[in-house]
């Protein structure tokens, strides 16, 4: 039976690519990666945010067609729920689901003025007022969630799907030198340290392509 492939754009710029390929790391899936060319015109207009739906990550497997992120990270839960992507309690997995889809959904504003781009660095970078009200409220998700769970992820001792989908704005807060208070700024950089994290920055020091329209200050 052939192998399951993901299919991804620039891993240096796509956050949609990031979440799908860590969550089908986290899982343990036996995958190839496919990568979109960087000239493709619609991973383009995706990355630069005006394509009106997501092109990538496409997971096929067995048949399947799965091509929205957190239709993913469910159909890897049901594939691998050893793996722990959401929580074994039903309570905490619902909590689990709301907190990743706001991710899902929300937050344009921070998505708009801090795109993510893993070779960026940007010490003096200025956070727009409504793009602030986005990094408040996704810091009171993760106090909250640690809090409430006992860390060190977000839904406790397994990094799952909604570290997944966070992990794209750890990156951001990173490059964009983002203040954060002590228990966001060390889960911050617990996601960065993630093996797999690793892996995928390593590999997005040395991609070829560039969008000179996601490089430029805000």
């Amino acid at each position: 039976m052939p192998r399951a492939t993901l299919t991804i754009s620039s891993r240096n710029y796509s956050s949609w690519s990031l979440r799908g390929w860590l969550l089908a790391r986290l899982a343990g899936l036996d995958f190839d990666t496919l990568a979109v060319p960087p000239g493709d015109a619609d991973s383009r207009k995706e990355l630069l945010l005006l394509s009106p739906s997501i092109l990538v990550p496409c997971l096929r497997h067995q048949g399947v067609t799965v091509w929205d992120t957190l239709a993913i990270g469910e159909y890897l839960h049901e594939l691998f729920p050893q793996a722990g992507l959401l929580p074994t309690d039903r309570a905490a997995r619902a909590h689990c689901r709301a907190v990743s889809g706001e991710m899902h959904s929300g937050f344009a504003s921070m998505r708009a003025a801090l795109p993510m781009n893993l070779k960026g660095d940007s010490p003096n970078f200025r956070v727009w007022e409504r793009a602030q009200a986005d990094i408040d409220r996704i810091c009171e998700i993760w106090r909250d969630c640690l809090g409430q769970y006992g860390g060190p992820f977000l839904f406790g001792n397994t990094a799952g799907l909604a570290d997944a989908m966070y992990a794209p704005v750890a990156t951001r807060f990173l490059t964009y030198h983002v203040a954060l208070d002590e228990v966001c700024g060390a889960y911050a950089m617990r996601l960065l340290a993630l093996p797999q994290m690793v892996e995928w920055k390593q590999a997005a020091l040395v991609e070829p392509d560039e969008i000179e329209e996601l490089d430029m200050e805000f």
